[in-house]
């Protein structure tokens, strides 16, 4: 097989391939093969159908397509494979010549990845924000643990923020029914901002047995752009009743004897959470700061590759298309940079890491973890997987290499963290209810 290749911007070229006759002979074979499995032709028993039958039936030209089908992938990768390339788009090929005596010749435009510097990942520098714990958040963290164990007292007043009230909820437009924004005996806490747009502002100051009425105008689904009333009947206000912070309490919810005891083990874990939260910021910052720091031109090929697949069901404005452009752009240049990373720096995955990310991504998905691997090997997307993870190794690698500081001057050491020895405990949720992303720093990107 011969082969040319010419360049025709840093990130497309022109790859010319000849493949001679005797070289196309087995993808010419397997193809009789394959056609004499899938017809019928009396006399002849399936799979077992002579070149010549199927010539006669089918014309050569059958078999010859299907020989091409398979001989241009396999040559344009091997001169991939030969000349250390990077494919990154779709090829756009074209069969200049088939003849049964001289072979196969055909071009195929492709994009591939360009060639461009890693920066000095010393001398990249990042600012986080400090870890401290502040006696505002103990209290917070206490108040929501006391919640847990309070009490609900009604009351005979108008509602306020923080009382949990008892509604009924009627939507409606031009008379028809919204199921969709229909409860009943449903507990809600006031000012939690957690019902549709502008309940809060019609309910707060609303009695038990009151009826308040509002008007709501969904952005998206069935009702986008159709102003519904609601109509919300408070049943009844309760306010919290808090036990007391004091030592009773203290054994009461925790394995602790004293108040203070139960205090400092907050302030221990909100601390744990802010290294890892830490952690976090300058994994982002740091990939930040690395993709400002390449200067490599993305190929457009694969930007446009992304998008025809997205937006091949023909849904999304010119706003929607423009920002999931913008974000591919930024997901390209990523994977060209880490898979650099990972090369120059000759990273591994293994079996264990490939299966924790299979775990995380299954749960991601919410199916089990066989059920996904099974998936991912029956779209030949094991590959793609393997890549993922390497990626993450390699963003883990830029973070022990950059120089991590907090606000205060602070140098951040994040090499316990990357190991995993900073991690909270498992039921630190459970206890106090932080807000936080607990999955394994090395497997989230």
């Amino acid at each position: 097989m011969k082969s040319a290749i010419e360049n025709l911007s840093p990130t497309r070229i022109k790859v010319s391939i000849e493949v001679p006759m005797d070289e196309l002979k087995p993808s010419l074979d397997a193809a009789y093969e394959r056609i004499a499995s899938q017809v019928t032709i009396p006399g002849f028993r399936k799979g077992k159908i002579p070149a010549r039958i199927i010539d006669q039936r089918f014309g050569r030209g059958a078999a010859l397509e299907e020989a091409v089908n398979d001989a241009i992938p396999r040559a344009l990768a091997e001169v991939i494979v030969e000349n250390k390339l990077v494919q990154m788009s779709r090829p756009n090929v074209d069969v200049t010549k088939l003849d049964d005596n001289e072979g196969l010749e055909f071009t195929a435009e492709i994009d591939i990845r360009p060639e461009f510097d890693l920066p000095d990942l010393s001398k990249i520098k990042v600012v986080v924000d400090d870890a401290e714990v502040t006696d505002e958040q103990v209290d917070e963290q206490l108040t929501e643990l006391r919640q847990r164990f309070g009490s609900l007292k009604p009351v005979e007043r108008a509602s306020k923020d923080g009382d949990i009230i008892m509604i009924d909820l009627r939507g409606e437009h031009d008379g028809q029914p919204v199921e969709d924004i229909t409860a009943n005996s449903l507990s809600y806490e006031l000012g939690s901002d957690g019902m549709v747009p502008g309940f809060d502002d019609a309910v707060r100051g609303a009695s038990a047995d009151e009826v308040r009425h509002f008007v709501f105008t969904p952005t998206n689904g069935q009702w986008n752009g159709k102003a519904i009333t609601v109509e919300v009947t408070v049943k009844s206000v309760r306010e919290r009743e808090l036990p007391e912070a004091n030592d009773e309490f203290a054994m009461l919810a925790s394995e602790f004897d004293t108040i203070a005891e139960l205090k400092a083990d907050i302030r221990e874990r909100l601390g744990r959470l802010r290294l890892v939260e830490q952690a976090y910021q300058a994994r982002d910052l740091a990939h930040e700061e690395l993709m400002g720091a390449v200067k490599a031109e993305v190929p457009e090929g694969a930007i446009t590759d992304e998008i025809d697949a997205h937006f091949a069901d023909g849904h999304g404005d010119d706003a929607h298309k423009a920002e999931f452009e913008a974000d591919v752009r930024k997901s390209v240049k990523s994977r060209m940079v880490l898979d650099k990373i990972g090369e120059v720096e000759d990273l591994k995955v293994n079996d264990a890491e490939l299966s924790q990310w299979l775990v995380q991504e299954s749960q991601r998905y919410g199916i089990a973890p066989d059920q996904f691997a099974d998936q991912l090997v029956q779209a030949g997307q094991v590959q793609a997987a393997v890549a993922e993870v390497r990626r993450v190794k390699a963003l883990s690698h830029v973070l022990e290499h950059v120089t991590v500081v907090d606000k205060s001057g602070n140098t951040i050491d994040l090499e316990s963290v990357l190991r995993g020895d900073d991690q909270l405990p498992a039921d630190f949720d459970d206890q106090f209810d932080a807000d936080s992303d607990q999955e394994n720093f090395e497997a989230d990107e």
